[in-house]
């Protein structure tokens, strides 16, 4: 992802930067409705955008009882998340596409690692103290130097969601930089949570600071929130990038994961991202999609496209 050093000069001048974040919800609601509706009205659109959302996807298992054997299925889906025979009808040119990555628990890195060998998917690991973030600093470095060193490809870390409801943002920008040390050159995607934010501002101001700590990915949530992704928490976290991006020349990755399960959400999602980043930000290197259950609805209105005929 490029440079991960803050902004040159004071940190207190960046942190500035950050508290001084604001966002108006009705504003964002509406603006986010709007960029979310402008998906393709064709069926050959349609099929692209589909094709190229599973490209995004990270396939992830984070149950009580993961075995190796759920995780080698997992991989074998990611290897091949659509059928052969769909894709030569619906026209894909070149090699068959494959998932950004598996998500695992680190305990099951290696299993995900040899089913994955040779595939180019990534090997992904919640650590830091997922879901809740509520470990101590020392325990949520442990975690992390632990998952590094069973050589995951990204690391998923979660912030104190309480840091920013009590706006202590010096402390939230010192832990997310220890994390993001811990991580060395590993991929650091940073889960805000979004939905235990109390104001779009807050999630502004936590977006911010993430990204000065060094983040590689902001991510919206870990899943287990009663609140998941949002696409006005999402477009905050774009604008978010899109400010960095201007002030820094580095760019930044955007993940919405947790309670996205239809091929409506998933087409919402990528023109969201694509109205608020740019055409440049919808592939896997800047743009993830935390959404294993919609997998098999992507795959099924695939065929009901391709079934249906011109």
């Amino acid at each position: 992802m490029g440079d991960r050093a803050v902004l040159p000069g004071d940190v207190g001048a960046d942190l500035a930067w950050a508290r001084a974040a604001r966002a108006d919800r009705r504003a964002t609601e509406r603006r986010a409705a709007a960029l979310a509706a402008a998906v393709p009205a064709d069926a050959g659109g349609e099929i692209a955008w589909l094709l190229r959302a599973v490209r995004c996807l990270d396939l992830t298992t984070l149950a009580g009882d993961d075995t190796p054997a759920r995780v080698r299925r997992l991989a074998a889906r990611a290897r091949r998340p659509i059928p052969a025979d769909l894709l030569a009808a619906c026209g894909w040119p070149g090699a068959a596409p494959r998932v950004a990555s598996v998500c695992v628990y680190p305990s099951l890195v290696p299993a995900a690692r040899e089913a994955l060998a040779g595939s180019g998917v990534a090997v992904c690991a919640v650590s830091g103290g997922f879901p809740s973030g509520l470990a101590t600093i020392e325990a949520r470095l442990a975690d992390v130097a632990t998952t590094v060193a069973l050589r995951a490809d990204e690391v998923d870390v979660v912030i104190r969601r309480g840091l920013v409801l009590e706006g202590a943002l010096d402390t939230l920008y010192d832990e997310v930089r220890a994390l993001r040390a811990a991580c060395g050159s590993t991929t650091m995607k940073v889960i805000l949570g979004t939905g235990d934010l109390a104001t779009l501002g807050q999630v502004a101001r936590a977006s911010r600071v993430c990204l000065l700590a060094g983040a590689d990915f902001l991510k919206t949530s870990t899943g287990k929130e009663a609140t998941n992704a949002s696409l006005p928490a999402g477009l905050v976290m774009a604008r978010a990038i899109r400010a960095y991006r201007q002030r820094t020349g580095r760019a930044v990755g955007l993940k919405p994961a947790g309670g996205i399960g239809t091929v409506g959400q998933v087409l919402a999602w990528q023109a969201l991202v694509r109205g608020a980043l740019g055409e440049g930000w919808l592939g896997p290197d800047r743009f993830r999609i935390g959404a294993s259950g919609a997998l098999d609805e992507v795959v099924r209105r695939l065929r009901q496209i391709v079934e249906a005929g011109p």
